[in-house]
């Protein structure tokens, strides 16, 4: 499957979660139902896959990225008003630890469901 189809079903995975419960809920309770409907679609993923941090060459700790699917793009969710840019640096951040090509920051909590793409720059976009 290519990265657009894979995006494409974890973007109508997240829609049916918001439609279904609305904002207003913790960020977990968006996890767990993202997680069923990441299921339903038949899309491989892991939650809260641990990734080492590295400062020139030295281990600096650990960070979570929401999810991994289909072991090629990031996920990343968020429950609040509105996503700033900080929240963007964090997703685009977590593409790079993880070396995977894209990442979708995914954004609960408006009123209307909010998706940004972020990219590696390491990877080629066209297939994007």
């Amino acid at each position: 499957m290519n990265l657009e189809d894979i995006t494409y079903k974890i973007n109508g995975c997240a829609m049916k979660v918001h439609r279904t419960l609305g904002n207003g809920f913790q960020e977990v309770i968006y996890q767990r139902c993202l997680a069923i409907e990441l299921e339903r679609a038949a899309l491989g993923f892991v939650r809260e896959e641990e990734q080492a941090i590295y400062y020139e060459g030295i281990n600096v700790g650990t960070r979570r990225a929401d999810f991994v699917v289909e072991g090629q793009v990031i996920v990343e969710l968020k429950a609040i008003i509105n996503l700033e840019n900080v929240h963007l640096a964090q997703a685009k951040n977590y593409v790079v630890a993880y070396d995977k090509p894209i990442g979708l920051l995914i954004n609960f909590g408006a009123s209307s469901l909010q998706f940004k793409k972020v990219f590696n720059p390491k990877f080629e976009q066209k297939n994007v």
